[in-house]
């Protein structure tokens, strides 16, 4: 009797370990990192690029492993009865469907996926000439389930939509940070980078009532003056008004050698690069750099001048506050003691929500239009409403615009 029940024995160890290989194939192929793997077959590893071309073909892969699982278990069921049925008479039956179960369950699903999930690209690279040899013998039956497959996604309407959307990316971003592979420094430039489609001009531009421009008969004394007083290295020109820019007068166009130029200021400046105000940044980077320009007038509905983007702009959206030695560094969020807070009304309005990790949604793209809308008329100074756990308190204003606001954080 012994000697028929050893042999049995053996071949259901051997079912089990079979089972146990294709749940951590199984694991290991959904868990891997593909771009570790391509990496690693881009190095010469032979076993990676196996991988790789196996990976690439998964529908069939999961089909043979699914099909391999399935007879190994139902095989592993049927003699696990036979054979305690005949050791233990009626109750075979009973007992055969605890110990499989048991067994099956640590040996053959838990305990290879929890080793596979810890290593899933070593793992597929070790099972890797093993389930090929397996997907060539279940290619037939692999088949008939991909007819099958394509008839139910027909009957259900189900559309397949491999696209990884932004809100992922970002989550993606999230997770690869959290684990240590990227500092923060890295995963802000990541998200910067993810976000900076969708951005439009008038997102990231300076608003007109920003702007330094002088008219077109403005003599060169007020020009210098002018440039002297705000530093920038390039003039807006006016004719009439604000509205009709002509163009844009570079400072080392204006000075030459060690004085002012003699020429005329029409006879300097560029022409002006015009833009809509939904132009998205992506496109306006390529047009500043076709046309070698570096400021962009942002135009509004009517025709009128909205504001400018200049290339330093559309950089800062990507690498952050970028600041050279005339700039005057700008503490967005000046820290007054615990809970309180001075906010440059002008900073971006995402940027606020996520500093005071509040959950908002704006028309206005600055904080200070944001107020507005909340407050639901002009601002005045002292002006108070609170939002969530804050309380925003208007600080200063300067012709019916916030300039800074007070915040102050409530405890929970």
């Amino acid at each position: 009797m012994n000697g028929d029940i050893v042999p049995q024995v053996a071949v259901m160890v051997i079912l089990v370990l079979l089972s146990a290989y294709f749940s951590a194939t199984e694991t290991a192929f959904s868990s891997l990192n593909r771009t570790r793997l391509k990496t690693l077959a881009e190095a010469g590893n032979r076993r990676a690029e196996l991988t790789c071309r196996l990976y690439e073909r998964y529908d069939s892969l999961i089909s043979a492993i699914l099909i391999g699982n399935n007879i190994v278990n139902i095989a592993l069921a049927s003699m696990g009865t036979v054979l305690f049925v005949h050791i233990y008479g009626n109750m075979g039956a009973t007992i055969s469907t605890v110990v499989i179960t048991v067994a099956v369950l640590i040996f053959g699903e838990i305990t290879p996926k929890s080793i596979a999930k810890d290593c899933p690209e070593k793992f597929a690279m070790f099972s890797a000439p093993f389930i090929r040899l397996i997907i060539y013998i279940f290619m037939p039956i692999s088949y008939l389930f991909s007819l099958w497959k394509k008839l139910i996604a027909r009957v259900f309407k189900i559309e397949e939509n491999a696209k990884m959307s932004q809100e992922e990316l970002l989550m993606l971003v999230e997770e690869v940070e959290q684990e240590g592979s990227i500092d923060t420094s890295e995963g802000d430039l990541l998200r910067n980078a993810i976000e900076f489609t969708e951005l439009c001009a008038e997102d990231i531009l300076t608003h007109r009532v920003d702007l330094e421009a002088v008219p077109s008969d403005a003599s060169k004394e007020d020009v210098a003056r002018v440039f002297s007083e705000s530093r920038f290295s390039r003039l807006l020109v006016y004719e009439e008004s604000i509205d009709n820019i002509i163009g844009v007068i570079h400072q080392k166009d204006f000075y030459v050698g060690e004085g002012i130029t003699e020429k005329d200021l029409k006879e300097i400046m560029t022409p002006p690069v015009f833009v809509a105000q939904n132009e998205k940044i992506r496109d306006l980077l390529k047009l500043l750099q076709k046309k070698k320009s570096h400021i962009a007038i942002v135009i509004d509905e009517y025709g009128g001048t909205l504001g400018i983007v200049t290339m330093e702009d559309i950089l800062e959206e990507l690498v952050g506050e970028i600041w050279d030695e005339h700039d005057e560094v700008v503490e967005y969020f000046a820290r007054i003691d615990d809970n309180t807070y001075k906010v440059d009304c002008s900073v971006n309005f995402d940027d606020f929500c996520r500093f005071f990790d509040i959950d908002a949604e704006a028309e206005s793209v600055s904080v200070g239009g944001w107020i507005m809308e909340q407050l639901g008329k002009l601002p005045e100074k002292n002006d108070a409403f609170e939002f969530e756990n804050l309380k925003i308190t208007v600080a200063e204003t300067d012709s019916h615009r916030i300039e800074t606001a007070m915040v102050i954080k409530k405890a929970s």
